[in-house]
């Protein structure tokens, strides 16, 4: 009866095992059916960011041509919090693409 007991036990944590490691790869798959994967929500749309850092940039120049330096400087503290955020989406992919990081 114990053995029986022992055999379901290591069975059931087999099975379990085998559904836990299957999740991420059915994740996956379903992806390319339009489904959202994690990746794709975390990927970011860097050459977007960039423009928008180009043309805050060049906002702030026309604005410090016209005298409005305290608007110049708030379009540059813009385009410095996009600059930032633009790095950590390059990091996190960077990072997301390997299998084991570090």
């Amino acid at each position: 009866m114990t053995k029986r007991f022992s055999a379901l036990a290591v069975s059931a944590a087999i099975v379990g095992g085998f559904f836990i490691t299957s999740m991420p790869a059915h994740a996956a798959t379903s992806a390319d059916r339009g489904e959202v994967s994690v990746k794709a929500a975390v990927t970011c749309d860097t050459s977007r960011l960039r423009q928008q850092i180009a043309n805050l940039k060049t906002k702030a120049a026309k604005l410090r041509q016209l005298g409005e330096t305290a608007a110049a400087k708030k379009a540059l503290s813009d385009a410095a919090a996009l600059q930032k955020r633009l790095e950590a989406c390059i990091k996190a992919d960077d990072d997301a693409s390997k299998p084991f990081p570090g």
